[in-house]
């Protein structure tokens, strides 16, 4: 079985969605960077093994990289994931986890990688935002993408109800991409992530919907 660790930051309500979501996988830990993360909580109630790599404690990014690669290994994952993880980590360590580090990300990748991502969708007056589950690669949400969700942008869109209706499809994906995984299905060629067998032909997604 699939053993997965899961790095937070805070709430974990991306972990949430992985916990519920019965996938055939083991949660052998769940770390997170700051102590008073809620999710920290919320996987200890589960019974799942917690614990926490404090970055102010290091002096810079590569001795926290390297504290955190440490507790990791420890719990011998073969799919680390990225459930609202908000350090931007080395080359080396994401070279050491290269094909099983695996990130979700609040916009349709390319368009809008880094932070801030909802408020640059409106100011760009985008008519789909969405989110992303991607490999991740040293150059920040670059990596092969696994699984898109694309939400419409309303005429009254405001920042908070945009982001709400894309974490819901963030907390749909996020669990389909880890059960693709964790089934041997998932494989990534010339940059590309492929599944085996191919999902079927989709239905294009147009916002706004054509008149009838």
């Amino acid at each position: 079985m699939t053993r997965l660790v899961i790095l937070i930051s805070g709430r974990g309500s991306n972990m949430e969605a992985l916990l519920a979501a019965d996938l055939p996988v083991e949660f052998a830990a769940v770390i997170s960077n700051r102590a008073t993360a809620p999710g920290l909580q919320t996987a200890a109630a589960r019974g799942i093994t917690t614990a926490v790599v404090d970055h102010t404690a290091y002096a810079d990014r590569a001795a926290f990289d390297v504290a955190l690669m440490t507790e990791i290994d420890r719990h011998q994952p073969d799919l680390v994931v990225l459930a609202g993880f908000m350090r931007v980590l080395t080359d080396a360590f994401v070279h050491h986890y290269a094909g099983r580090l695996i990130n979700v990300h609040p916009a349709l990748l390319p368009a809008f990688p880094g932070l801030h991502t909802h408020e640059r969708a409106l100011a760009a007056g985008v008519k789909l935002h969405g989110c992303t589950v991607h490999f991740v690669t040293p150059e920040v949400d670059v990596g092969p993408i696994v699984i898109q969700a694309a939400v419409p942008v309303l005429d009254d869109d405001t920042v908070d109800s945009l982001a709400a209706r894309v974490l819901a499809e963030e907390h749909r994906i996020f669990p389909q991409a880890i059960r693709w995984f964790a089934e041997g299905r998932v494989s990534i060629t010339a940059g590309r992530v492929l599944l085996r067998p191919p999902t079927g032909t989709p239905h294009a997604l147009i916002s706004p919907p054509l008149d009838d």
